[in-house]
C-alpha cells in the first residue's frame, strides 16, 4: 500500500454541505493529500477550494473520480438521497471510502451499497464519531469486570428538539442505535409505535422528510428491540420536549448504570447503585474519563475534528490491515435496519424479525 494517499472530497452546498468535517478532517493527517473537491453549487465549490486547499474542484463529482483518481473519498453531505449513488460510483472505480451518518435511506440502499463494497474490495467506515471514542473501551471494560453487575436492558432516546420523532430517529437517533449495536449486539426483533399528534400515523401523515431522508412520519415514537445477548434495548422520541440532557445512551445493570452522550470524549457517567435511583442510596454519580471512572482526563480536547481524526486513522490502518473499519459498512446497515424496522412494526402492528425481510422504506407500504 502507498505510504501517502489521494483523497478527493464530495460536497453539496445546500443539500447537505460537507458534513461535520468529513472535508476538513484530511487536512490534520499528514500522509494524506486532498487532490481535489466536489459541489453543485459554484460559490459553495469555491469556498470549499480554498478552504481545503485542493488543486481543482469540480461541479461534477463522477468527473472528479476519472480525473483526480483519489484512494479515498470523503462523502460529506449530510442529506442521504445522493448517498447511495455516491458510495457505487467510488466503489466501482476500486475507491476507499469516508462518509457522513446515516448511511442511507433505504435496506435496499444500503444492500446495494454493501455488494459493492464486497465486489470491488472496498474499505467504507462511517462518521460515527462516539464509535471511535477512547471512552468506549473504558466502558466496555467497565461491563465485563461487572462494574454495574448484569446488564439488564439499554435506553436511548434523542434530542427531542422540533426535530422529535421520525426525523430525531433518523438524524440523532443513529448514534444511538449504533452505540446500542455496539453493546448490545445483533438486534433480533423488534416492537415499535409511531404517533402523531397523539394518533397512530396512517399513509395520511407521510411526507417528504427533511435531508433528502424520503418519506417520513411521526412526531412521537417509541420502540423495544431484542438483542442476540439477551439484552432487551429501548428507544424514543417526542418533539418539543426541551430538554437535551436525555439525548445519548444509557446502560442498565443489576448493579448500577453507565450513562454515555455522543462525541469524541463524551460525558460518560456511572452510578454504582442497583436501584438505580441515587435518591435511595448514597450512591453518586462519578465521571468517568479515558482513563477510567474517577480519574481526571489525561487526553485533550482535541477540536471538533479529533473523533474524525481517529475514525480516519482507523481506515487507513484498516486499508493496510486488509480488515474491517471499526465502524463498517455492515454497522452502517444495521443501524438503518434499527431504525427501519420501527416504521416496519408500526406498519404490520406487530412484532417483526430482524434483518428485516422487507428491504423497502416502510411508509411507501402503508
Amino acid at each position: 500500500m502507498p505510504t501517502s494517499y489521494r483523497v478527493a472530497v464530495i460536497g453539496h452546498t445546500g443539500r447537505g454541505n460537507y458534513g461535520h468535517g468529513v472535508d476538513t478532517v484530511w487536512l490534520e493527517l499528514p500522509h494524506c493529500e486532498i487532490v481535489g473537491v466536489a459541489d453543485a453549487d459554484p460559490q459553495g465549490l469555491a469556498a470549499a477550494v480554498t478552504r481545503l486547499a485542493a488543486p481543482k474542484g469540480f461541479a461534477d463529482y463522477r468527473q472528479m473520480l476519472d480525473e483526480a483518481k483519489p484512494d479515498i473519498v470523503a462523502i460529506g453531505p449530510r442529506w442521504l438521497d445522493q448517498h447511495r449513488d455516491m458510495v457505487l460510483e467510488a466503489a466501482q472505480r476500486g475507491m476507499h471510502i469516508y462518509m457522513e451518518k446515516p448511511m442511507c435511506r433505504t435496506l435496499k440502499e444500503a444492500d446495494e451499497m454493501v455488494a459493492a463494497c464486497n465486489e470491488h474490495g472496498i474499505k467504507l467506515a462511517v462518521a460515527h464519531q462516539t464509535r471511535y471514542s477512547p471512552k468506549l473501551h473504558v466502558v466496555s471494560d467497565m461491563i465485563y469486570d461487572g462494574r454495574i453487575g448484569t446488564v439488564l436492558e439499554l435506553r436511548g432516546r434523542g434530542k427531542e428538539d422540533r426535530r422529535g420523532g421520525g426525523e430525531d430517529l433518523w438524524v440523532l437517533g443513529s448514534h444511538v442505535m449504533n452505540l446500542i449495536h455496539h453493546f448490545g449486539g445483533e438486534p433480533t426483533w423488534c416492537m415499535a409505535n409511531v404517533l402523531q399528534d397523539g394518533k397512530r400515523i396512517t399513509k395520511e401523515d407521510v411526507v417528504e422528510g427533511p435531508e433528502g431522508i424520503g418519506p417520513l412520519a411521526g412526531d412521537s415514537l417509541s420502540a423495544m428491540y431484542g438483542m442476540d445477548d439477551g439484552v432487551t434495548a429501548y428507544f424514543a422520541s417526542t418533539r418539543n420536549m426541551g430538554v437535551k440532557s436525555r439525548f445519548g445512551l444509557q446502560i442498565f445493570g443489576s448493579e448500577g448504570i453507565i450513562e454515555i452522550v455522543s462525541g469524541y470524549l463524551p460525558a460518560v457517567s456511572y452510578l454504582p447503585d442497583p436501584t438505580w435511583s441515587p435518591g435511595r442510596s448514597d450512591a453518586k454519580w462519578i465521571p468517568v474519563s479515558s482513563a477510567g471512572p474517577g480519574q481526571p482526563e489525561p487526553l485533550p480536547d482535541g477540536g471538533l475534528n479529533a473523533g474524525n481524526v481517529l475514525a480516519c486513522q482507523d481506515l487507513l490502518a484498516a486499508i493496510e490491515e486488509d480488515r474491517l473499519p471499526e465502524c463498517s459498512v455492515y454497522e452502517g446497515r444495521t443501524t438503518v435496519e434499527f431504525i427501519a424496522a420501527i416504521f416496519e412494526s408500526h406498519r404490520l402492528a406487530s412484532r417483526v424479525e430482524m434483518p428485516l425481510e422487507n428491504r423497502q422504506n416502510p411508509l411507501t407500504l402503508l
